[in-house]
């Protein structure tokens, strides 16, 4: 089952923080979604897979620092969905 991480109340209705089901053998990430547009933020390096060039500025300021806060927790909730895929050493953005 996905896990979802708490947004603030003012972004909760357009944004979304995820670590997605099977998704096991890709790098630790999360996904952020807006709509239908994704991003995919990767859990060792704190770098945007997709889209390629996606900086942190492009998402709202309250969803970054929500993620930059809950970074060592987004790292456990892959750690105990992946155990065989565990994130090991990161960089926090």
């Amino acid at each position: 089952m996905a896990w979802s991480l708490p947004v603030p109340n003012q972004l909760k209705q357009h944004w979304k923080v995820k670590i997605r089901d099977k998704e096991r053998l890709e790098p630790p990430h999360i996904t952020v979604l807006r709509g239908t547009d994704v991003w995919r933020i990767n859990l060792r390096t704190g770098q945007f897979e997709v889209p390629p060039g996606g900086v942190w500025s492009d998402l709202p300021d309250g969803l970054t620092s929500t993620i930059r806060d809950k970074w060592v927790l987004l790292c456990e909730q892959w750690d105990n969905m992946y155990p065989h895929n565990p994130v090991g050493e990161t960089v926090r953005p």
